[in-house]
């Protein structure tokens, strides 16, 4: 809780390096109080500053409910850019509360000059790709995408994540938990103690795993990287300082509004 009287509430919708900068920047104003909301699907998650909560909301009508109920003012989105419902369902329960939402939208990841990148528009796509491609599989989609590989059984693979994975998944697997930022030398030294002859990942964007496009590019490794979701309509911006400026913008006295990306605020 900030200093003061709070003047004003606001949701971060998070789990995100994104998410944190920005709780990081606002919390402690005065009149500001920042609430985030991780949903609870890591079990020792970095913790942002400022309140926090944690778990689902029960959909569009728990979100609403729960908005009205602490007397949240406007929210951020700053989910990950493959997190689907959450996105959605902030999208419908700002129109029923009548809040305004901005979305903190990560400027996906661009194929470079070396880069050999298989698009998938899907976690399925990919997989079925990868028989073609490749013996030695570098699976760094997220535990919850595991099941699509359960299948392949003449392929290995090094799957990676933050948290032990469970139910179906490839049966010739080594599993390496780790949490990021991953660097470039040693996203390169590992591939290379593996023996990996293809990479799948998701086009999160951002810089804090990057470092594996890097390394398949030095290796010459393809890539299937699969393809983002396409996000509900949302006022939306690219970077964590226009967030902030939006949410300044909407404290009492201010006298404006601050107006966001790609749609009214």
């Amino acid at each position: 809780m900030s200093a003061g009287p709070t003047a004003m509430t606001v949701l971060v919708l998070g789990g995100t390096a994104e998410a944190r900068a920005l709780a990081a920047e606002l919390a402690g104003r005065t009149g500001l109080r920042v609430i985030s909301s991780l949903a609870g699907r890591v079990a020792s998650p970095a913790l942002p500053a400022g309140e926090v909560r944690t778990g689902g909301f029960g959909g569009v009508a728990g979100l609403a409910g729960w908005a009205r109920a602490e007397g949240v003012d406007a929210v951020v989105d700053a989910t990950h850019p493959f997190a689907e419902t959450i996105s959605a369902n902030a999208v419908e329960a700002c129109a029923q509360a009548g809040l305004p939402l901005l979305r903190i939208a990560r400027p996906g990841w661009d194929a470079q000059e070396g880069d050999d990148w298989r698009d998938a528009r899907s976690v399925a796509a990919a997989a079925a790709m990868l028989p073609a491609l490749g013996a030695r599989v570098f699976l760094t989609t997220g535990r919850q995408d595991l099941a699509a590989f359960a299948a392949l059984d003449r392929l290995w693979f090094l799957i990676r994540c933050v948290d032990p994975p469970a139910g179906p998944m490839p049966a010739r697997r080594e599993v390496l938990l780790a949490r990021g930022p991953y660097h470039r030398e040693a996203e390169r030294a590992l591939m290379r103690r593996h023996g990996i002859d293809v990479l799948v990942t998701k086009n999160s964007g951002g810089c804090l795993t990057a470092g594996k496009l890097d390394a398949a590019r030095d290796l010459g490794i393809p890539v299937v990287m699969v393809s983002r979701p396409d996000a509900p309509p949302a006022p939306s911006v690219p970077a964590v300082g226009d967030a902030v400026r939006w949410v300044l913008g909407r404290l009492p006295g201010t006298g404006r509004r601050a107006p966001a990306h790609n749609a009214g605020a």
